[in-house]
């Protein structure tokens, strides 16, 4: 199971709107690469895969491939603004090491 923040729902929400997807979701997942060794994949899509198990947010859905499910079990995705930075934050308390940018790392 994964869970999002409302704060998040609340940008995923903004972005499929911009993107013309109202009636789509976000896909989530993990590739390969990045300077800790598996990085996140995040980015609006227009539906689910055959075989993704979808996740719903006050209306919103989240897609995830089985594979990346199992690096993904436990997550919570939130979404944070500050003077300095803005962007989805992953709290992964499967990764034992990540990079400084947030968007890497190591099982």
């Amino acid at each position: 199971m994964i869970q999002v923040t409302s704060r998040a729902v609340e940008k995923i929400r903004q972005t499929l709107a911009r993107e013309g997807l109202v009636e789509g979701g976000l896909r989530l997942g993990v590739q390969g690469g990045g300077c800790s060794g598996m990085s996140y994949l995040i980015r609006p899509e227009a539906g689910p895969r055959a075989n993704d198990h979808v996740f719903e947010f006050d209306g919103v859905r989240i897609f995830v491939d089985p594979r990346s499910l199992a690096y993904l079990q436990g997550l919570t995705l939130d979404y944070q603004e500050s003077l300095m930075r803005s962007g989805f934050v992953f709290q992964n308390p499967n990764a034992r090491k990540s990079c400084g940018c947030g968007t890497s790392f190591t099982v």
